[in-house]
């Protein structure tokens, strides 16, 4: 990064830190843009520079997680098989889970317990992820060259890697504990692997 993506991932990390510090100490509900702008000495017009809205913050790891999926798709070779493509993009979001400092851990621990006390933003989140499998379905479809809208096939190679990160991150019996989820995903994965004949998404 330049020295003026740095300073707007600053702010940024700020503003979600100082949400989730206000949303802990007084509620979510009760936790405005202006309180949260406040807390880092910055107008809500900035603000609204990084972040839609409250929800939007909330679901801040979601869209580095497409991101990083959209992006390793991308990167992948023409002609590889669908599903080999998706556990690749898969495996890059734990890599970097894996890299995390502990203070990037515990931001995302505090966001996972805040979706766990607060059923409307587990809502949301569950809406956030249909759209990343979306997103995701298309950029399958486009790769094997077939209509997302008609291809059942694509859906199938979509759905089966992202269920296998839906329970890595559901099963872990410490939810504290991102080494434990990651490990959980990883053998979800393998898990998925294993179960599927060779060939299945040619």
């Amino acid at each position: 990064m330049g020295l003026r993506e740095r300073k707007k991932e600053k702010t940024r990390l700020a503003l979600l830190d100082a949400a989730l510090d206000l949303f802990v100490e007084q509620g979510y509900d009760s936790t405005t843009v202006d309180q949260i702008a406040g807390s880092v000495d910055v107008s809500p017009r900035t603000f609204f520079r990084y972040f839609t809205s409250k929800d939007h913050l909330v679901l801040w790891y979601h869209d580095q997680g497409e991101e990083t999926m959209l992006e390793t798709l991308a990167d992948r070779p023409p002609g590889e098989a669908p599903f080999e493509s998706m556990t690749h993009a898969l495996r890059a979001v734990l890599r970097d889970m894996e890299r995390s400092t502990p203070v990037d851990r515990e931001r995302f621990l505090k966001m996972r317990r805040l979706l766990d006390r607060n059923p409307q933003l587990a809502d949301h989140a569950i809406g956030r992820s249909m759209e990343t499998e979306r997103r995701l379905i298309e950029a399958v479809a486009a790769r094997r060259g077939v209509d997302p809208g008609a291809d059942p096939l694509t859906h199938l190679v979509v759905t089966f890697a992202m269920s296998a990160m839906r329970v890595g991150f559901e099963c872990p019996t410490d939810r504290g504990d991102i080494r434990q989820m990651v490990r959980r995903i990883e053998e979800t994965l393998q898990l998925v692997e294993r179960s599927l004949r060779p060939g299945w998404d040619a």
